[in-house]
């Protein structure tokens, strides 16, 4: 009979609520039915909702297989080894020995957030699946190291996977809402610190700071205007780059081995140059694909979340994927991309020289999807309170964050902390720490200190939301006061 539970439990999770494109899809079908649409209408929106989670899942599966042979040339052009950050691997490998626990803490988890939805003012349901899966995981790793009980483990992983989904987008919400959405959508991503962290850098160094969507450019350049046509172009010139460096590096043999041509074919220098550029097309079209699929689900799941405001939720507030602030300020997320991936270089170079020899941390290689992932998402959150010194810094601080937070986490990950990779994103980090070192002082300490993070952390997001979100508070007020002093108001996203 377990067994068969524990099999539901798991298909439930694996197959339906790790599925972003499921789980939006049944809940823009449950937020149409409680407005009383019509069957053709429930369908057809619950199906145009899963088709767009499945485009922004296309165009991410096209950036990160452009992204994948950069990685490697970066990390032979400069000849350094380490970990790389990687989301799905460390889950993967977590999966095959606690695959159940991380099942039960992610269902569970997942009805205390509604319930924490429904009965607090944070009103945000989190719909990124995968990134549920992710903290359940992590919880359950950091866990695993203590001798707790299998339920309390689950029962104390369920608390504080569902305070995190409800709390974070709340604490991040005065940002987004700068950034666009007039706060019918919330962040669902748990790299919200970096989100933070950036709109907080613009509010500092960018007050007057032009907008990265009003670059003026030459009559000759104003095709880049096509934020397409711009990203796939910086990609190709960064592609060509890197590859050059790394067929002088490592040698001719190498470089002809990184793109193996077509059966029959003989393998050439000018071959290997052009599939770099082809890479970096491949990543234009992927950016370009996800734009679109971001703008599909906004159709039709803000509609229909009407339904689960009035019914379910009052008030509901979707919480989405990183990607659904990239239409905002499409600028701003290449230069937040580059300039969050300079950040974890520039770390990285600290980290070999001191942080390694000193402390014994792990160096951690700046991975390009996280790097573009959230550093994009960094550089509108930055650029909306900054403009482009916002942009540039505010992205730039994500990416010390996301080099520096996966070393310190390794710690607390028992034996997989030599698994060779680890999570990649900024809350993953600190709130792994923070319940992980919580235990260091035995397992009662550990459950006190890590209901004591999950106290604050709920009644901190409640502060904000009746103190700065409830009342309309702008982070970005300041600027917005100067721009239209000098009598050129900031465009949305701005």
């Amino acid at each position: 009979m377990m067994e068969w539970i524990v099999a539901v439990a798991q298909f439930v999770v694996n197959e339906l609520l790790s599925v972003p494109a499921y789980m939006v899809g049944l809940i823009t079908a449950a937020g149409l039915i409680a407005l009383r649409r019509s069957v053709g209408q429930i369908i057809g929106g619950g199906i145009k909702a899963v088709l767009g989670f499945l485009l922004i899942g296309a165009g991410a599966a096209i950036v990160v297989a452009a992204l994948d042979p950069l990685g490697v040339m970066i990390q032979g052009a400069a000849g350094a080894q380490g970990v790389v950050p990687t989301n799905e691997a460390i889950v993967a490998i977590a999966q095959e020995r606690f695959g159940a626990q991380v099942a039960w803490i992610m269902i569970a988890g997942f009805v205390l957030s509604l319930l924490l939805a429904r009965f607090t003012p944070l009103h945000y349901v989190f719909l990124t699946g995968h990134h549920t899966l992710f903290m359940a995981t992590l919880l359950t790793m950091v866990l695993a190291t203590t001798e707790l009980p299998t339920l309390a483990k689950v029962a104390l992983g369920a608390v504080l996977l569902a305070v995190v989904m409800v709390a974070l987008p709340a604490l991040a919400q005065p940002w987004t809402r700068r950034v666009g959405g007039d706060g019918k959508i919330a962040i669902g991503h748990f790299g919200t610190l970096g989100y933070i962290a950036a709109g907080v850098t613009g509010q500092v160094v960018g007050r007057t700071s032009r907008s990265t969507e009003d670059m003026k450019l030459p009559e000759g350049l104003r095709f880049l205007r096509d934020s397409m046509v711009a990203t796939a172009l910086s990609m190709v010139l960064v592609y060509v780059a890197v590859a050059l460096l790394y067929w002088a590096r490592l040698g001719t043999a190498a470089a002809l081995e990184m793109f193996p041509p077509p059966e029959g074919v003989e393998p050439t220098v000018g071959h290997f140059v052009m599939q770099s550029v082809m890479q970096g097309l491949q990543f234009g079209i992927g950016v370009a694909v996800i734009l679109y699929g971001v703008r599909t689900i906004l159709g039709e799941l803000v509609p229909a979340f009407q339904g689960i405001a009035e019914r379910i939720v009052p008030g509901a507030v979707p919480a989405l994927d990183a990607p659904i602030v990239f239409p905002f300020a499409q600028n701003a997320v290449l230069v937040g991309f580059i300039s969050s991936f300079v950040g974890g270089l520039a770390t990285l170079a600290v980290m070999a020289v001191w942080l390694n020899p000193v402390l014994g941390l792990a160096l951690i290689l700046p991975g390009l999807v996280p790097h573009f992932f959230t550093g994009g998402a960094a550089g509108v959150y930055g650029n909306a309170t900054g403009g482009r010194r916002g942009a540039v810094l505010g992205a730039f601080v994500n990416g010390v964050i996301i080099t520096l937070l996966p070393a310190f986490l390794l710690g607390v990950l028992g034996t997989f902390g030599n698994a060779n990779t680890t999570f990649g994103d900024a809350d993953f980090g600190w709130f792994g720490m923070a319940v992980g070192y919580g235990f260091r002082g035995g397992d009662v300490v550990g459950v006190v200190v890590s209901l004591a993070v999950a106290a604050v952390l709920l009644v901190g997001a409640i502060v904000v939301q009746k103190r700065l979100v409830d009342t309309g508070w702008d982070p970005g007020a300041r600027r917005t006061a100067a721009t239209a002093g000098e009598g050129r108001p900031p465009r949305r996203g701005a």
